[in-house]
């Protein structure tokens, strides 16, 4: 993925500084966001890969993308910034994220909600899909990231 559009996961919105584990913003790990300038590119890549697949996990349980030359077309001519190498399900997620309050017809953006959700309103779509979202990175962090920072943090205690 290129990082030509967008430098940075980052959506201002960082609540790391409070001392969240994962930002509710871009919810990138507290890590990440600290140490964000210093990586190189394979690793920046690597961290937009995890945030792409777990919001693409979330996209997809709730809307179907049915034609992603017309959801392309409306964001640039709206002038909403996304990221033309990830999938189209976040493409989507950007739609919704900037237009939920606005967006009367869906499909006129080549998207579809899936049948459990065709009652929903779009601020609350949005809203489960950014709690959704950050529940799964929270959990990722859970499971992969937490225990390497104890293990290192017990370590060093076993040494002294």
């Amino acid at each position: 993925m290129s990082n030509n559009s967008i430098k940075t996961p980052c959506v201002g919105l960082c609540s790391t500084v409070y001392g969240d584990l994962v930002c509710r913003g871009c919810k990138r790990f507290h890590h990440e966001v600290i140490h964000w300038n210093g990586y190189d590119e394979a690793a920046k890549r690597a961290v937009w890969l995890r945030l792409e697949q777990l919001l693409v996990q979330v996209m997809e349980a709730k809307l179907e993308v049915f034609d992603a030359g017309r959801l392309r077309e409306q964001l640039l001519q709206r002038k909403i910034r996304f990221v033309e190498q990830q999938s189209v399900y976040c493409w989507a997620y950007q739609l919704i994220a900037r237009g939920a309050r606005v967006i009367v017809n869906l499909e006129a953006y080549g998207i579809v909600l899936l049948p459990e959700f065709r009652d929903w309103d779009l601020p609350q779509l949005r809203d489960a899909i950014d709690r959704e979202f950050f529940i799964l990175s929270e959990a990722h962090y859970e499971r992969y990231i937490a225990p390497g920072f104890l293990e290192d943090a017990l370590g060093a205690n076993r040494i002294l």
